[in-house]
């Protein structure tokens, strides 16, 4: 799902929990860009398309934060 994620959306994809259990996984996937729309329905195609393979055991968690959260500004 990983390399997929990387290829079909260039997004960055590291598994951030439950690394030692068989048949489960946490992913987070980044995506950047400078306008917010496009990383939205990039977004949605990601969500779908992993929801497409997965359908019934999937959870989404999303969230957006933009280059003043970082700098405090």
């Amino acid at each position: 799902m990983k390399s997929q994620l990387q290829r079909r959306f260039g997004a960055s994809v590291a598994e951030t929990d439950h690394h030692e259990l068989w048949q489960r996984s946490t992913l987070t996937a980044s995506l950047v860009g400078r306008d917010l729309g496009p990383l939205e329905r990039a977004m949605d195609d990601l969500e779908r398309y992993v929801l497409s393979q997965f359908p019934e055991t999937v959870r989404f968690e999303r969230g957006v934060t933009t280059v003043f959260d970082v700098l405090g500004e």
